[in-house]
């Protein structure tokens, strides 16, 4: 009896490695370097900037490290970051989340900051495609006319963006369905007007100037058009 259940568990031990390894074959080894199990409950992180106000949306670039979001702070914190409680900016820009929950005002200067370089840039190449949906249309219409203006002269720009070194919201308000926020700019660029024969007639190829501009922005807090426009300019000597 007992040489039975012997040969018994043995066939048993036989049958459970042959079924061990076929599950192996099919199945595979951990390596340690597979894909994690995909976790529907997992949200994916949100490209910055959208989703909320903004100028424009920027052209794809290369992927960047992934990074852990972040919780935003409650919109009435957001707002205190950027002014005080119990300034005219405060209040402005309560009247603008008011009127467009979308609002964040990080995520507007992150916008603002993109269309400059972009507006800036095109202005000094002549390349008016490029500023037509960023700018309003009186705006549109100087800009057009000042680059008109320089072609017919035969006159060209050298220019290099260098950067921005500060971007803050000085004022914003709502008017009759319209939203305004402007926006102070300090920036940093090289800028050399020439004529037609070469020689450089305002300006300087080489060195870095210090540039100060007021914008204001605006969009229509109905329209279902997200982006902002350049509606006024102003330079600060």
């Amino acid at each position: 009896m007992n040489g039975l259940t012997d040969l018994s568990s043995i066939i048993f031990l036989v049958i459970a490695v042959v079924v061990f390894l076929r599950l192996r074959s099919v199945l595979g080894r951990r390596t340690g370097s597979e894909r994690p199990p995909y976790d529907p409950y997992t949200r994916r992180d949100a490209l910055p900037g959208r989703g909320v106000g903004k100028v424009v949306d920027m052209p794809a670039r290369a992927a960047a490290p992934a990074i852990v979001a972040t919780p935003l702070l409650p919109v009435a914190d957001r707002i205190k970051a950027v002014a005080p409680e119990g300034t005219p900016l405060n209040d402005g820009l309560k009247a603008l989340v008011a009127a467009d929950s979308d609002f964040d005002p990080n995520g507007f200067l992150t916008g603002a900051r993109a269309a400059y370089e972009m507006i800036v840039t095109a202005f000094a190449e002549g390349d008016r495609k490029t500023l037509r949906p960023l700018l309003g249309d009186e705006v549109y219409d100087g800009f057009v006319k000042a680059i008109s203006d320089r072609e017919g002269r035969g006159e060209t720009i050298e220019f290099k963006f260098v950067g921005i070194d500060k971007a803050e919201i000085s004022s914003a308000a709502v008017k009759d369905g319209t939203a305004q926020v402007t926006v102070r700019f300090l920036s940093k660029l090289v800028s050399a007007t020439h004529d037609k024969s070469g020689a450089v007639i305002d300006g300087d190829p080489v060195k870095v100037g210090d540039v100060t501009d007021v914008w204001t922005f605006a969009r229509e807090t109905a329209s279902r058009d997200p982006n902002w426009k350049l509606v006024a300019t102003e330079s600060v000597e």
